[in-house]
């Protein structure tokens, strides 16, 4: 695992592998390039896997040769100063006019996000072709599209994106709707952080649920008047309120099924990032970086704390996560078919109405010959087109990070929804950002 100090994602990911049985003799190794998030996240990582009995074996280095030599899966996540550069991401472009929501994914500052990302994700890829040229890669980085589109072009990896959004999103609606999880199942289709349910079912009776969804999302609760509104921004002042806000205010959710009768699987801060007019919906759009950063320090304190005390830490009880990359893994490892409900991979005819070679987000089917994508309806508009947008950003984006080619970054922001109508004011965002970041750009 790469990126294994960090904690969006290197805690779960250890307690999913402790945790699957097809997994067990494994070996793990975990590694960054920084030694003491490294040695915080290995300490961790070995009390959870004792407290499961040690049904793995799980080792630490920083040295990528030694990381990746004989590797048959390697699964990243990792990005350099992560949020000092979101923020920058995100407030720099809305000082100068943008209406972007929240600068990780689309927006104008998710340009220079994927930027970033491509060129970081593109080195560790090199050094997996180059020490274990015939592993199966797992990429957990965002914007997931354009970094997944990336790899595509640029290497002859095996690999697939993955994100827990539509598996999180069925389970809030479960919550919501007071549904048992075991009795439902259910198929998206879209691009990551835009995709949309084409069906959820309840497997006991067959009853299709999506209209008792749309009905849900039709009663007064949903309406957010003006005083809703004050009461939402008041919850969003704190980090507590902010998590709370950001899984429970929705607005653009609500717009999407009421207008369209389309039910994302994200929240308003995911939605929000692709669409022209998030700010016109919603009168108050949050921005979820602000809890997003003290929840992961936190996170980290507790984990270093949980990885050092003497004090009986029940880790064993963290079982498996909703996250889909370690059954993704045992299937293609032991090959028993697993059924994946989100797969990030190019498109090749899997949805009729967005272009081929684009990366979409569908489901699959998973065994030792590989991952199986489903074929999908057509998604009809306005949402082929919205995606539409969104796939040529993608494809101007990847290219400019290919080629280094500013003047074409420079055009993706410029033609980004979200961007401002002002092309001097572009040039500003621009400008700016290349200042602050340009030791991890690749121009």
């Amino acid at each position: 695992m790469v990126g294994a100090g960090g904690m969006s994602f290197g805690p779960t990911m250890v307690s999913d592998v402790v945790h699957t049985r097809a997994l067990r003799g494994a070996r793990m190794l975990l590694h960054d390039l920084d030694p003491v998030r490294l040695e915080r996240a290995w300490r961790f990582a070995v009390r959870c896997n004792e407290a499961a009995g040690a049904p793995v074996v799980i080792e630490r280095t920083t040295d990528p040769a030694a990381a990746f030599d004989g590797a048959d899966f390697v699964i990243a996540s990792a990005e350099f100063d992560r949020f000092r550069h979101w923020h920058e991401d995100y407030a720099v472009p809305l000082r100068h006019g943008a209406r972007h929501a929240m600068g990780e994914n689309g927006g104008p500052g998710a340009v220079f996000h994927s930027l970033r990302s491509i060129t970081n994700t593109l080195s560790i890829c090199a050094d997996v072709a180059r020490h274990s040229p015939d592993a199966f890669f797992v990429n957990l980085t965002n914007p997931m599209s354009r970094v997944s589109l990336a790899i595509d072009r640029a290497t002859d990896l095996r690999f697939v994106g993955m994100c827990h959004e539509m598996p999180m999103g069925l389970k809030r609606l479960c919550r919501r709707l007071r549904w048992k999880r075991s009795e439902i199942t259910a198929s998206a289709a879209g691009i990551n952080h835009f995709t949309f349910f084409t069906e959820i079912r309840n497997t006991r009776t067959g009853e299709d649920l999506l209209p008792k969804v749309r009905e849900f999302y039709q009663r007064r609760f949903f309406d957010y008047p003006l005083r809703s509104q004050r009461v939402w921004r008041a919850l969003d002042r704190n980090v507590v309120g902010g998590f709370f806000v950001e899984f429970n205010y929705m607005p653009l959710v609500v717009h999407m099924v009421r207008e369209y009768g389309l039910v994302p699987c994200s929240v308003d801060s995911h939605i929000g990032e692709y669409l022209p007019f998030p700010r016109d919906v919603a009168g108050f759009v949050p921005a979820p970086i602000e809890f997003h950063e003290p929840v992961m320090r936190h996170l980290e304190r507790v984990a270093g704390w949980a990885a050092t005390t003497r004090l009986p830490v029940p880790l064993h009880r963290m079982g498996r996560s909703d996250e889909e990359v370690m059954p993704i893994i045992a299937a293609l490892w032991t090959g028993e078919p697993y059924r994946a409900m989100a797969v990030n991979v190019p498109n090749r005819g899997y949805l009729p109405d967005v272009a081929e070679g684009a990366i979409v987000e569908v489901g699959a089917t998973v065994d030792a010959e590989g991952i199986h994508p489903e074929s999908m309806a057509p998604l009809g508009e306005p949402l082929a087109g919205w995606i539409d947008t969104q796939v040529r950003l993608q494809d101007m984006v990847v290219e400019a990070a290919l080629t280094g080619d500013a003047d074409l970054a420079f055009r993706a922001l410029c033609e980004d929804p979200l961007s401002p109508d002002d092309e001097d004011a572009c040039r500003r965002i621009f400008d700016e950002l290349r200042g602050l970041q340009s030791d991890k750009l690749p121009f």
